[in-house]
């Protein structure tokens, strides 16, 4: 996070605006409806009266004195001279005051974000005040889907934040208590203006959430499957569990982009697997989504990929239903599907492969390995999941079943991810490809007709950029 953006109450703040130009016109109209004191000053000359905003405050035709500074929350400068307005901004940061200087974001303390309005609701979107037009932008998109009415139903909060503190002092069961208020009649009613029902209906609900023969909540466990990485692939369900997540369980292929999409406050804890290397047993791991969910907690699984494919998902499962707890699974975006959309490798083509198997390379320790035999037949893509480190065994047992060895194979390496990386060759030579790709990251392999369709990074079009 490069920018954090403060909520500054308003009322009774002393906010001025130095200048007379559209910029800060602007900035004028952000406060004409806010409880903040406006003190107005226009050395350059009043605007025309026709440019004057409504309910603006008189202008004062000088420079602001010292004086005028005292007791300033925010101080807003666009004047052409910019010396003259850094002179102002350190006149006002000695009055205590935080300067804004339109288009001098290296000058200024503060940077004025995005607005959306709502009264009580304000949503911002700042870019360190890089892209003013990018914000803007963004702005309109979510304003075009906040409901006008959430500024009611947030009065209406607080209105009632005081008694359901009191009644319900447990911070956890205040907070499921505040979704179903929002998520209730309660909240539409308010939206629609329909104030005494909505107040009438969440003390309703107040009363019963109070209630102690209430039953105690009951924890709930989502096991969902995270995608490749790119956080932009999570499914909307996916990420509506993460923001509602008291506890969140992850591996170590989830990317940190993906868990910043998670409530900030949510519990984390880090159960992250690599070849050799178990931080935590698979028992304990799921000995630890009951505790947390029989503590009245909705716990996250959160797995890499897509959690029944080759993520122990159903075991997990199998375990937390045997506890009687209940248990959601949410798809995700699974690597094969990923690595293959980001390099354009279909899976399958009318060409070239009818079929498609995904497959492991590391089989559970002392169980069956795959029947190699069985899947080296052609126009048959394999997707073989934590196979780098036996690509010398896979490849001489599908060449030793019949597949020939110029079959073309792809090795991708974080797939979707920015650090993707991707390289082709021959099935003859899949050992020697991965030992000069020198893998860091997961990586997945492809064999088949259909991986000579992929672009490898020494394929991919140059781009290059005049001095």
């Amino acid at each position: 996070m490069r920018v954090f953006l403060a909520s500054i109450p308003l009322e009774g703040a002393k906010v001025v605006v130095v200048g007379a130009g559209e910029p800060a016109l602007a900035k004028l109209r952000l406060f004409l409806n806010s409880p903040a004191a406006l003190a107005w000053f226009t050395p350059d000359g009043a605007p025309a009266v026709l440019e004057m905003p409504q309910s603006a405050p008189r202008p004062i035709a000088r420079l602001p004195e010292a004086a005028d500074l005292n007791g300033a929350r925010l101080v807003f400068i666009a004047l052409h001279d910019v010396t003259l307005a850094r002179r102002i901004a350190e006149a006002a940061r000695d009055a205590g005051a935080q300067a804004n200087i339109v288009d001098q974001p290296g000058f200024s303390d503060f940077h004025t974000p995005a607005l959306i309005d709502r009264d009580e609701v304000v949503v911002a979107v700042a870019t360190g005040g890089n892209a003013p037009i990018l914000a803007r932008d963004l702005r309109s998109r979510i304003e075009a889907v906040l409901p006008q009415g959430a500024a009611s139903v947030a009065r209406l909060a607080g209105e009632l934040r005081g008694a359901v503190k009191d009644a319900i002092p447990d911070f956890l069961a205040r907070r499921r208590f505040w979704e179903r208020a929002f998520r209730s009649p309660a909240a539409d009613l308010a939206a629609e203006g329909r104030m005494a029902e909505a107040r009438r209906e969440m003390v309703r609900l107040l009363n019963a959430a109070a209630s102690p023969r209430e039953e105690a909540a009951k924890g709930v466990v989502h096991i969902i499957g995270a995608g490749p990485g790119d956080p932009e692939l999570l499914t909307l369900k996916a990420l509506r569990a993460l923001q509602d997540a008291d506890v969140i369980i992850h591996d170590k292929l989830v990317s940190v982009e993906v868990l910043d999409r998670a409530r900030r406050d949510a519990k984390r804890i880090y159960v992250g697997k690599a070849r050799g290397d178990h931080s935590v047993p698979q028992d304990q791991i799921e000995q630890l989504m009951i505790a947390e969910a029989r503590a009245g907690h909705r716990v996250v699984r959160l797995k890499g990929g897509d959690p029944f494919v080759f993520g122990r998902g159903g075991e997990e499962l199998e375990a937390v239903r045997a506890a009687g707890i209940k248990a959601i699974v949410v798809p995700g975006i699974t690597a094969a599907l990923a690595c293959a959309a980001s390099t354009g490798l279909p899976l399958t083509h009318r060409d070239h492969a009818q079929a498609v198997t995904f497959v492991t390379g590391q089989p559970k320790p002392g169980g069956q390995g795959a029947d190699w035999a069985r899947l080296a037949a052609p126009n048959h893509t394999l997707a073989v999941y934590m196979g780098a480190g036996q690509a010398e065994q896979i490849a001489a047992d599908l060449i030793a079943a019949g597949r020939d060895g110029a079959t073309p194979v792809a090795v991708v390496e974080n797939g979707s991810r920015p650090d993707q990386r991707a390289f082709k060759g021959r099935l003859d030579d899949l050992p020697a490809l991965v030992a000069r790709m020198e893998l860091t990251g997961p990586a997945l392999l492809f064999i088949g007709e259909t991986a000579a369709l992929a672009v490898a990074d020494d394929e991919r079009p140059r781009i290059e950029v005049a001095a």
